[in-house]
């Protein structure tokens, strides 16, 4: 019991470290080396850069909205004179996300439910005679229905099909070169829930024709979200008539680094652009394309279509963003960090330290028991 009592007393002890001063400058100066080394670590980097007294929130929550604007004309061989507006080159037209422009095109006009030549671009199309072009099979990558009939003078199946199949070559020079000129409106709302903050790439002015006579620029109007595709795709490295002829995907990255321990004004959007699909000139499928239709009826109730390939460019709006606040949490764990790093090296000096006069004592103890065997 005595033992246990001794043991429970001495719990309410208090102990201190006992230090030595030994007296070397090397060792000296290596440790205010280390310290300095230190806090410059947890004021520079932890504190200054990293904004290790904030809490962060990488959680955004946000929401795009995108307009085209601009009109031209086409003249081809086929439909001749047409005018183009937002409604025609823009798709989706409701302005999301992602959005593609047109910019080049192939037209088929006037197809019809029929029976015609398959085009002798397909390989499964080709034929020599009627055995190889089964009755009821698809024409694999082909446009229509076998309907087992070889036609010598083409040289291809007939095919039950919307007729006449697609036709002609894609037109080097952009049909819509002068798309160049059009404009986007990129309007971005971001939201971090953490501190319930807000706000939009649009500036807040009461000015109703502010946005009619703008143009973003990042030095003198950053909160104008309106951009010329020329300007745009400039901004990638590329030129848009090069891009425009056979199509391409742009990527525009808003950035959001907003510290909002500052006025809000602070919290700006960084905006960045880069071509996203491989740019090779021996690719077998450069550029981005794809087809979709038009479809009409006539008075007495026949279907028809025209059929379009069209080429242009996918612009993908990605958005990013964290926001940082003041926390005392946060600001007490880098704190508690760099107190345990001059710790653990001073722990380390001491144990040096204790060396040096552990050796004194024994050498001034060996010293003395010569002197009393000499004395004696």
């Amino acid at each position: 019991m005595a033992g246990w009592g001794v043991f429970f007393v001495s719990l309410l002890n208090y102990k201190t470290e006992k230090y030595v001063i030994a007296e070397n400058r090397k060792i000296g100066i290596l440790f205010r080396l280390y310290q300095l080394a230190v806090l410059g670590y947890i004021i520079g980097w932890v504190f200054l850069m990293r904004k290790g007294y904030q809490e962060r929130e990488e959680g955004i929550q946000t929401s795009v909205i995108t307009k085209l604007k601009g009109v031209t004309l086409t003249n081809s061989s086929e439909t001749g004179v047409q005018l183009w507006n937002s409604e025609d080159y823009v798709i989706p037209p409701s302005g999301e996300q992602v959005i593609f422009v047109v910019t080049n095109y192939i037209e088929t006009p006037n197809q019809r439910l029929g029976f015609c030549a398959e085009s002798n671009k397909v390989p499964d199309g080709r034929c020599q005679s009627d055995d190889d072009c089964p009755e009821g099979e698809s024409v694999i990558a082909g446009h229509g229905i076998k309907t087992g009939v070889c036609l010598n003078s083409t040289g291809t199946c007939e095919i039950h099909a919307w007729c006449p199949v697609e036709y002609g070559e894609r037109p080097t020079e952009p049909l819509l070169s002068a798309a160049e000129n059009f404009t986007i409106y990129i309007k971005n709302f971001i939201r971090f829930p953490k501190f319930e903050f807000s706000k939009s790439n649009v500036l807040e002015t009461s000015d109703d024709g502010y946005l009619k006579r703008c143009s973003y620029d990042r030095v003198h109007n950053p909160y104008c979200p309106i951009f010329r595709l020329g300007e745009l795709v400039g901004w990638t490295g590329y030129d848009f008539q090069d891009m425009a002829a056979k199509g391409g995907s742009v990527g525009v990255l808003i950035e959001w680094d907003c510290d909002l321990d500052k006025d809000s004004s602070h919290c700006n959007p960084e905006y960045s652009f880069t071509r996203l699909d491989m740019n090779l000139n021996n690719s077998v499928t450069p550029g981005y394309n794809f087809r979709y239709a038009r479809y009409y009826k006539h008075q007495s109730g026949e279907s028809y279509r025209d059929l379009y390939k069209v080429y242009g460019i996918r612009f993908d709006i990605m958005i990013n963003g964290k926001a940082g606040r003041f926390n005392i949490i946060p600001t007490i764990i880098a704190i508690g960090s760099g107190v345990a790093l001059l710790g653990l090296q001073e722990d380390q000096n001491k144990g040096r330290e204790d060396e040096t006069p552990r050796k004194e004592i024994q050498e001034k103890g060996c010293r003395e028991r010569k002197l009393r065997q000499k004395c004696g």
